[in-house]
């Protein structure tokens, strides 16, 4: 009998080598980085650079490297505040659609919001909202009747109303998920598990507002819409005059829809629907519509303060005049209101709103000067800065358009 052979001994397993998360974050910022510097590049240099970027991003996504995509974001946040916006959106606008193929032909679904305020006596009941059966199918059908999705389009709304800490709970590795789950769904005949979607209902956070008080609150309207990414009703004309058009026409279906549609929506969230007041911002994908919200809630808390301030002033507003000018908050920048008497003299107040440093300064700036417009002021002017003695300096009238 022959001898039995003493097993050789197995090698050691090499273990794959981990992700270079930070190497994969700068690479991203350089590509951005070029991009944004784009003079110098050769059309077709710019659409390859383009292109690997949106191959880095699915990637990422696909292995739900969320640290590469949020790192990316805040390395180019302190290098390049124009590299740091492109490549934020492109990463919010990957992050919210996903492509598939149904035989020969691709499909799209995105993720889109609608932001709204919800104005109450006491707040709105979670319990309360999407009861009515009838009342939510008919608000669902109405985006297609609208003309706000193409009539071959598919549009599902979670039977969910979210709020802020939801919608900034979920990352870009959630909301991929969340798309795929809603695409097997929409592409099923069967009854489909979406633990990714039921995992984001997390529940509202407790209200501020007494049962006698009013409140006003913000939340989200979430809806994924099944497409073909060829169909001619979602492309943009690449004429100027033409796009323009295209956008206007889009925003006006949209008005219209949101005037109409306010008293089904009424009925969706609340036994008590005619005792709500709904003030809509504009529908967008997932990232932008959040934008908004968060946008206008800080916008609204800054009105707030300064009417506060002024109230606390022996001046009636008319005699007072505020100056806004970009100031350096630590870490942070911020657009700086210092509300000044007409008749000259140190602030009677300063008032700061924080700004990204990402963000476009001069829209923001335009955005504030506009929104302090509706304050009974006697006028705003736009400066550099301030000195140390609160003093603007290069002030100007800001002109409204």
């Amino acid at each position: 009998m022959p001898k039995n052979k003493r097993p050789a001994p197995r090698k050691p397993v090499k273990q794959a080598a981990e992700p270079d998360h930070e190497a994969l974050a700068q690479n991203l910022v350089d590509l951005a980085l070029e991009i944004a510097e784009r003079e110098d590049l050769e059309p077709a240099v710019l659409a390859a650079r383009e292109q690997d970027v949106q191959t880095l991003v699915r990637r990422a996504l696909r292995r739900k490297h969320d640290e590469v995509l949020y790192g990316a974001i805040e390395l180019a946040r302190y290098t390049d505040p124009g590299a740091c916006r492109w490549l934020r959106d492109k990463i919010e606008e990957e992050a919210a659609t996903v492509h598939a193929r149904e035989g020969d032909e691709e499909l799209e679904i995105d993720a889109f919001m609608i932001p709204l305020f919800v104005t109450s006596t006491g707040g709105l009941v979670e319990a309360d909202v999407f009861q009515d059966d009838a009342a939510f199918e008919e608000l669902n059908d109405s985006f297609r009747q609208a003309g706000l999705a193409s009539a071959d389009a598919r549009v599902v709304l979670v039977r969910h109303l979210y709020d802020l800490d939801e919608v900034e709970a979920l990352r870009y590795s959630d909301l991929q998920e969340m798309l795929r789950e809603a695409l097997q769904s929409m592409r099923s005949k069967k009854l489909v598990a979406a633990p990714a979607i039921e995992a984001s209902m997390r529940g509202w956070q407790p209200g501020l507002a007494d049962a006698h008080e009013e409140a006003m609150e913000l939340r989200f309207l979430l809806g994924f819409s099944l497409k073909h990414a060829d169909d001619p009703f979602y492309r943009v004309p690449k004429d100027e005059e033409a796009a323009d058009a295209y956008f206007e026409g889009r925003l006006a279906r949209y008005r219209m829809w949101a005037g109409s549609i306010a008293p089904l929506l009424q009925r969706n969230l609340s036994r008590k629907p005619t005792e709500l007041d709904l003030n809509f911002l504009y529908q967008d994908l997932f990232y932008g519509a959040m934008e908004q919200g968060v946008s206008e809630l800080a916008m609204l808390a800054t009105l707030a303060e300064v009417n506060w301030r002024l109230d606390g002033q022996d001046l009636e507003p008319e005699r007072i005049k505020a100056v806004v000018a970009p100031v350096e908050a630590g870490d942070h920048a911020a657009l700086r209101i210092n509300l000044y008497a007409l008749g000259g003299g140190a602030p009677l107040a300063t008032i700061d709103k924080p700004v990204d440093l990402a963000d476009d300064l001069e829209i923001e700036l335009e955005d504030l000067c506009d929104a302090l417009a509706t304050v009974d002021l006697d006028g705003i002017l736009v400066a550099t800065g301030f000195d140390d003695d609160g003093e603007p300096q290069g002030a100007e009238p800001y002109l409204t358009a």
